[in-house]
């Protein structure tokens, strides 16, 4: 007996001694490090703050995004390794080139979905079908702004904000179209010359990083001006299936880029505009050096923290009475910019589990407004609500977490970096019966946050930018199975000297010091753009427009 013991104390005594060896070497595991290769991403190297601290602890795993600039497509495609997450801005040829090329990882191999994308399989159904429908029957991902329903469409970010507090400063002026709006910043400008940190201020700040087959901002003040969807080398309305070349005489491309030529020839476009990168413009935009943008993120989003408002100024929204801004439709397929995995990574599971994470609601609120129970919750009724501290946040990103947290930096510091979305934000998240967005919140109806914001509602007579949009005129680009189709080898190299050249001449155009100046430009940048195969890449897209055309169809003929 008194042997049989001391052979249980040894035993337990092994046991003892073995987990603990076990536990201790699993908390001095080294994390993992993934690279993440984003087409969207504005960042580059390690990600950082409380986003990266969530996912240290979660996951035990440490990111370094690795953003889109040039040649950097090509030279992972040459390498065979894209990455271990690898997100697409939607450019239909570069991924269906991976596709091809076999870079990206099968989602249904080893049951990789089913055992590490259990909410994805379950709630995203008809996201995954689309997948797999564009990808040739293999299922590699699933694309951005994923809607539960495809009932009515979502929130505007094409939202025309303007320096309202110098708005009423000028007595309210009427703006019927963009001669108007024009006057309007130069008036801005006789009343505010300079900003914050004493530099001039602009109309507008400009970033040519995002530029894709035209300039970007320009193509997007089209869209938000006249409810024209951008569509390969041109802009496309999505009421009547119409295609307007961006060579067009007196088009949509051509009308925007003559109105930020005029910008520029009266001092109110920022001179750095063609160097820029995203983070310098939203420095200006901080400082108050600009006096309105087409998108909330660019606008409001970066210039109304709580400082801005207990002096009087916001960003708020209005739009000239002609314009007719689009909204996107919810879509249950989602978007074009789409989650993969590499097809080389030795952490497939783990990235699953991640992309998985976001596509939870927790994940999806997490990465939008931070750490669960410090910057925001769900009240005794299951409704989401901001603490005091992410309320703060919310309207001033430079907000610091307080030590007690357990997080450090900045809200800004940590932000997530992916730059993709999983649910739209206006989906519904299911756990409280609200949309995502935070605007929509039952907490957030309330009172006006500030004077300025008290005499932007009684004169709109709305609550918040939605409201005075859907008011007015707009346009709906309906959620479709849609997505932008294959180019040859051919066509790939001709539009590429195409767009670059658009790009280039459009930069040339913007920055012309007159009017004359200004046509002569337009003038070479059509010779030179059709010399480079310009009508085979417009016929193209006019092949995508009815195609987009006809799925459309299919969708209204079914409401």
């Amino acid at each position: 007996m008194r042997r049989r013991l001391f052979v249980a104390v040894v035993f337990l005594v092994s046991v003892t001694l073995l987990t603990g060896c076990n536990q201790g070497k699993k908390e001095a595991e080294a994390p993992v490090t993934l690279t993440a290769y984003s087409q969207l991403a504005n960042y580059s190297g390690e990600m950082t703050g409380w986003f990266a601290q969530i996912l240290l602890e979660r996951f035990n795993v440490k990111i370094i995004i690795v953003p889109d600039a040039d040649g950097v497509y090509e030279t992972r495609m040459e390498s065979g390794n894209l990455g271990d997450i690898v997100i697409w801005g939607g450019d239909g040829d570069q991924y269906l080139g991976a596709v091809e090329a076999g870079l990206l990882f099968d989602w249904n191999e080893d049951n990789l979905l089913d055992e590490y994308g259990p909410y994805i399989k379950e709630h995203m159904p008809h996201a995954l079908e689309k997948n797999k429908e564009i990808s040739g029957g293999t299922l590699y991902g699933f694309g951005h702004n994923v809607a539960f329903s495809s009932e009515d469409h979502e929130a505007f970010f094409y939202t025309w904000d303007l320096r309202w507090d110098l708005y009423k400063r000028l007595g309210y002026p009427a703006v019927k179209d963009l001669d108007d709006y024009l006057q309007l910043m130069i008036d801005m400008k006789a009343i505010e010359p300079v900003d914050e940190a004493g530099n001039p201020t602009y109309a507008v700040s400009l970033w040519p990083d995002w530029d894709g087959d035209m300039v970007m901002y320009v193509k997007a003040f089209a869209t938000a001006y006249y409810g024209y969807d951008e569509l390969g080398i041109g802009l496309y309305d999505p009421e009547t299936g119409e295609f307007h070349g961006a060579l067009d005489e007196d088009g949509p491309y051509l009308e925007a880029l003559r109105f930020f030529n005029a910008l520029y020839r009266h001092d109110l476009l920022d001179p750095d505009s063609m160097t820029n990168t995203f983070d310098k413009a939203m420095e200006k935009v901080k400082n108050g050096g600009t006096f309105f943008s087409i998108f909330n993120f660019a606008g409001s989003d970066g210039y109304n923290t709580m400082d801005h408002q207990n002096e009087g100024k916001m960003m708020l929204t209005m739009t000239p009475e002609e314009a007719t801004p689009i909204v996107y439709g919810m879509n249950v397929k989602g978007g074009n910019r789409i989650w993969s995995i590499g097809a080389k990574t030795q952490y497939p599971e783990l990235c699953m589990e991640i992309i998985n994470w976001l596509a939870t609601p927790e994940g999806r609120m997490t990465s939008e407004y931070g750490p669960k129970g410090i910057t925001w919750d769900y009240d005794q009724n299951g409704k989401s609500y901001f603490t005091d501290l992410g309320k703060q946040m919310r309207y001033d990103k430079s907000v610091a977490f307080p030590a007690e947290s357990g997080y450090s930096g900045k809200f800004s510091d940590g932000e997530f970096e992916l730059n993709n979305t999983t649910w739209s934000i206006d989906a519904i998240n299911p756990e409280s019966g609200e949309p995502f967005n935070w605007e929509f919140w039952e907490s957030n109806q309330g009172e006006p946050r500030s004077a300025i914001e008290a005499d932007w509602r009684a004169f709109t007579g709305a609550n918040h930018a939605d409201e005075y949009l859907n008011n007015r005129k707009y346009k709906v680009a309906i959620g479709t199975s849609y997505s932008i189709g294959p180019r040859s080898y051919e066509l790939r190299v001709k539009w590429e000297q195409v767009t670059k050249a658009i790009k280039d001449y459009s930069w040339r155009a913007i920055y012309s010091d007159s009017e004359a100046r200004f046509n002569a430009q337009v003038r070479l940048m059509q010779r030179d753009v059709r010399s480079y195969g310009y009508e085979e890449c417009l016929e193209w897209t006019l092949q995508e427009a009815a195609r987009r055309k006809a799925l459309e169809d299919e969708v209204r003929s079914a409401l």
